[in-house]
């Protein structure tokens, strides 16, 4: 698996990149230019009929530079949970495949492990890096030296604990920007805030146009940000879901075609 890892850091640096790309992109050619057109327009309309109802616009809403850090945050953790989200599926498909290649309740003995090694070894080096291969390999290897099916069991458990733990401790750097994503909003509220205290003046002079304006900064990012993280939560579960089942699917394969035809 450490042949995989440089990747894998390879992919997240150039999907952060392209995400910032895409996203800024979009800001300067469409959200902001709406934007601004929008409160212009609001402008010009408040000062033609005094009763005139604000409206609001989406572009407003997102325009401003933390939702814009959201939108690349959330674009960013797409892309690393869509890499670990096909990989998993990979794995999974695995489980499909008969790799040991035995007829049906043929018993397994130590003799015969040479030869179940060597059939896993012939798989491609993508394949055998996988966890279900190196589980297998593990548990065959185990078995040739010890003879003994309860330290057969024990090894493969442990290699899809470990592996367990692994994927655990990758999904860091996704629940790191699910973190982050609702601190830059607070971060727009309290600029936001700020910027509204600072023309507390104006307000009083009756021109509470800055006052409110700033307050929507503050509003707008949090309620983009906590609604990104609520989404992108419920897609980081859902990965999460996806390894925990590989690894007990796993354990269970060894179990079925392995474990249970072995004799010392």
């Amino acid at each position: 698996m450490k042949k995989n890892y440089p990747v894998e850091l390879v992919y997240q640096v150039f999907s952060l990149l392209i995400a910032f790309i895409l996203v800024h992109a979009l800001y300067v050619t469409l959200i902001r230019p709406q934007a601004s057109g929008f409160l212009e327009q609001e402008a010009a309309n408040m000062q033609a009929n005094p009763d005139h109802v604000q409206q609001r616009s989406f572009y407003v809403v997102i325009k401003d530079y933390e939702q814009e850090t959201c939108f690349v945050l959330m674009l960013w953790a797409f892309s690393i949970l869509g890499f670990k989200g096909r990989a998993t599926f990979a794995q999974q498909q695995l489980l499909e495949q008969d790799l040991m290649r035995l007829p049906a309740d043929m018993p397994v003995g130590p003799e015969d492990t040479r030869e179940l090694a060597a059939r896993l070894q012939d798989l491609p080096a993508r394949i055998q890096n996988y966890l279900l291969p190196r589980a297998l390999l593990t548990a065959i290897e185990r078995f040739a030296a010890t003879r003994n099916v309860q330290n057969v069991s024990t090894a493969a458990r442990d290699i899809c604990e470990s592996e367990g733990e692994r994927m655990e401790s990758e999904l860091s750097i996704i629940r790191y920007i699910a973190w982050a994503i609702p601190s830059v909003g607070f971060i727009g509220t309290v600029r936001g805030i700020g910027d509204a205290l600072g023309q507390a003046h104006r307000a009083v002079e009756g021109d509470i146009t800055g006052v409110t304006s700033s307050l929507g900064v503050a509003f707008n990012s949090t309620f983009i940000a906590l609604l990104i993280s609520i989404v992108l939560m419920f897609f980081i579960h859902q990965l999460q879901l996806m390894q925990e089942r590989l690894v007990f699917d796993s354990e269970r394969y060894i179990d079925h075609w392995f474990i249970r035809r072995l004799r010392g």
